[in-house]
């Protein structure tokens, strides 16, 4: 396996080095993901764009994690389920929520349950969500925005959890306090 690059300012390649500024001007450190993503300027530019616009989607700070966590526990990317543990917690999210989504125990109430199902109906049948399914999610109180706004979600992990994956992202030492493996959810 070759090894990749955690760049930095100096390192990254000029495209990636106002990229690179923007994840510290956001952060106030920059995530190691980040560093690894500026090999390829596109990729961190696009990954950068969809956390914004996921962000910025009508689904609330609960929500948003179900999402995220879902998808980082069922890619089962060592990187992202400790990473959006802290999010979690910087975000106000009830530790009940995160520690349900980190050992795939039920979550608190059947709405949360209802779209981390349906995120993971979209990823496990690759979009091929049978109507019976959308329905379902559609009827626990969601839309067919949010329908769409899970793919929105689930792209953006795609990118991160792929890229962990391949360059073996070390845990950022401020995440690692929430280091979390598959084993532990056995």
């Amino acid at each position: 396996m070759k090894t990749f690059t955690k760049h930095d300012e100096t390192t990254a390649p000029d495209d990636s080095k106002p990229l690179l500024e923007k994840s510290k001007a956001a952060f106030g450190r920059l995530p190691g993901l980040h560093a690894v993503m500026a090999e390829a300027p596109g990729l961190l530019e696009g990954y950068q764009k969809l956390h914004e616009l996921f962000v910025n989607s009508s689904f609330d700070k609960d929500e948003l994690t179900v999402v995220w966590q879902a998808i980082n526990v069922e890619n089962e990317c060592h990187y992202c389920v400790p990473a959006h543990t802290g999010i979690a917690k910087s975000m106000g999210v009830d530790d009940a929520i995160t520690e349900a989504l980190r050992n795939k125990t039920p979550l608190p109430n059947d709405r949360l349950e209802a779209l981390r199902d349906f995120t993971l109906k979209l990823v496990r049948e690759r979009g091929f969500v049978a109507d019976a399914d959308v329905q379902a999610f559609l009827d626990a109180g969601f839309t067919k925005r949010n329908v769409l706004e899970v793919i929105l979600g689930y792209s953006q992990k795609v990118m991160s959890n792929y890229t962990n994956h391949l360059a073996q992202t070390p845990v950022d030492p401020v995440f690692e306090k929430f280091a979390w493996s598959p084993k532990e959810t056995a």
